[in-house]
């Protein structure tokens, strides 16, 4: 069995591809899923690229989706935290709608780095729905407080 991602920003399908589910609570859902790229992305702090594997957490309560990164054979390169509004699942079909903030936490926690805020101040969220945008601030400001302090594991756990 597997679902379908579609990673929706600005109203269109920005990615869609098959995982693999892994758990789902109710609330937590778990997939598994390839590099959706056949390319190399190098963002300069991380390198994504065919092989690796990411598991993907996805919350239909809050506002965030959170990747763990490994690479193809199995060392850990990190977590990439996607800022969205909660997850939906209907029909085999997992959609996400990404608000443009991100967080980057290192498997080492040597560097964790706010993305995409220029991105985001550019999208007019703020202006459009300013009560998305305080939410969409206020992830990110979790899940950089939990990355510091040790609970990102804690809050990716699932039963």
């Amino acid at each position: 069995m597997t679902v379908e991602v579609h990673l929706v920003k600005a109203g269109r399908t920005k990615i869609r591809y098959p995982a693999a589910p892994v758990a789902d609570d109710g609330c937590h859902l778990v997939v598994r899923a390839p590099w959706a790229s056949g390319a190399v992305r190098d963002f300069g702090f991380v390198r994504f690229e065919p092989g690796d594997v990411f598991t993907e957490h996805y919350w239909r309560d809050r506002w965030y989706a959170v990747k763990e990164v490994r690479s193809g054979d199995g060392v850990l390169k990190g977590w990439y935290c996607d800022i969205t509004r909660p997850a939906e699942l209907s029909g085999g079909v997992l959609t996400v709608e990404d608000l443009d903030l991100d967080l980057w936490v290192s498997a080492d926690r040597a560097e964790v780095l706010r993305l995409d805020e220029d991105e985001f101040a550019r999208s007019g969220l703020a202006g459009s729905d300013p009560e998305a945008a305080a939410r969409a601030v206020s992830a990110l400001d979790e899940l950089q407080a939990l990355s510091l302090d040790g609970g990102l594991e804690g809050l990716l756990a699932h039963r």
